[in-house]
């Protein structure tokens, strides 16, 4: 099995399991937490006077509703199969004009120059070969469409997304290091990395600019945040209750830098990244 279908595999399995399920039943919370970004992100790609938007990788479908609202309509794709029902369910509910497709961004065929704008929320981080996902979302717009993304910069940078396993570290030393190089959370971190990606994929004008946005979730949902998801959201449900146990009492007092009484706040130290489809396509 080559490496590229070892990671799509790995990342399926991810996002359809325990991850997915974790975050269908947290959106609530990731919502209101990621809420600023949100913003900004729909207000740039509404000032593009889009017609059709993609958002790449979206989740639940907080940003695919809110541009659909915005723009007139957005299709939100993801390999997660428990995400998308609920986006879903949740479109139908709000009777907005958002649509919704379970696949693979990497491979999915796409109909040609279909939409006007790409859009993401933490969304592209997770591709295999990010020049063949970028180059396939290329071929999905029309020519001068806008890309407008939202990814993390480096965990030095972040220390709150990095609290809970550099506490637990010393209970559990089977927990997956974090690569650069490897599809995750900080795999964009690096500015250049990205404007490579991009240029390779028939992107043009493209601009990498620091974003800081503070976020905040109620201080009574941190454990559940901090056990479901991330590292520890990967190993804790195999742990047995008193390991458990001693993992949370450790973990929860390293969070108390970011606690201000009933809130927890901290700066999300991200790239906002804008590209515009290059007139040539490629094959």
């Amino acid at each position: 099995m080559d490496a590229s279908r070892r990671s799509y595999d790995e990342q399926a399995a991810r996002w359809n399991g325990p991850a997915g399920h974790a975050w269908v039943e947290l959106q609530g919370v990731l919502n209101q937490m990621f809420g600023p970004i949100e913003e900004l992100l729909v207000d740039a790609v509404s000032a593009e006077h889009a017609a059709g938007v993609l958002d790449v990788g979206c989740g639940t479908g907080s940003i695919t509703r809110a541009v659909a609202r915005r723009v007139g309509h957005c299709t939100g794709v993801d390999i997660s199969g428990p995400m998308i029902e609920e986006a879903r369910a949740r479109a139908e509910q709000e009777g907005v004009p958002a649509s919704f497709v379970q696949a693979d961004a990497q491979e999915y065929a796409f109909e040609p120059a279909a939409f006007d704008a790409v859009v993401s929320r933490f969304g592209v981080m997770f591709f295999s070969d990010p020049v063949r996902a970028f180059t396939n979302l290329r071929s999905t717009v029309k020519d001068g469409a806008g890309l407008r993304c939202v990814v993390w910069r480096g965990p030095e940078e972040n220390p709150f997304m990095t609290t809970a396993e550099r506490a637990a570290a010393p209970f559990l030393p089977e927990l997956p290091a974090r690569r650069p190089d490897q599809p995750g959370q900080f795999a964009f971190a690096d500015p250049e990395r990205v404007h490579r990606i991009l240029a390779e994929s028939g992107w043009a004008g493209i601009d990498i600019a620091p974003i800081d946005v503070v976020c905040t979730l109620p201080e009574k949902e941190l454990v559940t945040y901090f056990t479901r998801l991330g590292p520890l959201g990967t190993v804790l449900p195999e742990a047995d209750e008193r390991t458990r146990a001693e993992i949370v009492e450790v973990v929860r007092p390293a969070f108390d830098p970011f606690v201000e009484g009933t809130e927890v706040r901290y700066t999300a130290a991200c790239w906002m990244v804008s590209a515009r489809a290059g007139t040539a396509k490629l094959s």
